[in-house]
């Protein structure tokens, strides 16, 4: 059994769903030493989530969008905690709802995502910045 963790940088977003599969793969070449495994990932952000989806039709992280922005609005008269903005206290909502880490099977080098599942980031800040995600590999080595 194998294990190895490194930080995983991703370039800033706007806000709304983006695949970031390549770019994840991009920076764990090491997970194709595994023949059996697993990839977590976690998120060091509090406004910032990951999630699967549909990874060959856009319309669905547009969807995605929309909706969470009418599920959680902004600028509602409870919301105390607006002093960063006001896109600020939905997006700690939006992570909540979603989660900040993942679990993903590898088998034989790769991840064993189904045909059309991608990894989100969901970015809910106008301007989130650069995203953090600690990526932890546990398995058999080939």
């Amino acid at each position: 059994m194998s294990w190895q963790q490194k930080a995983i940088t991703l370039k800033p977003r706007i806000r709304g769903f983006h695949l970031i599969d390549d770019e994840i793969l991009t920076q764990i070449p090491e997970l194709t030493n595994y023949k059996v495994g697993l990839l977590h990932l976690f998120i060091q952000h509090t406004s910032a989530s990951l999630t699967i989806n549909e990874n060959a039709d856009p319309t669905v992280r547009m969807d995605m969008e929309s909706h969470f922005n009418e599920f959680v609005p902004q600028c509602q008269p409870y919301y105390r905690h607006d002093y960063e903005g006001d896109d600020d206290m939905p997006a700690h909502i939006k992570t909540s709802i979603l989660g900040c880490e993942l679990s993903i099977p590898i088998t034989n080098g790769y991840l064993a995502l189904g045909t059309w599942q991608g990894v989100y980031l969901g970015e809910h800040r106008d301007n989130g910045g650069t995203r953090r995600i600690v990526a932890t590999i546990q398995g058999e080595l080939f």
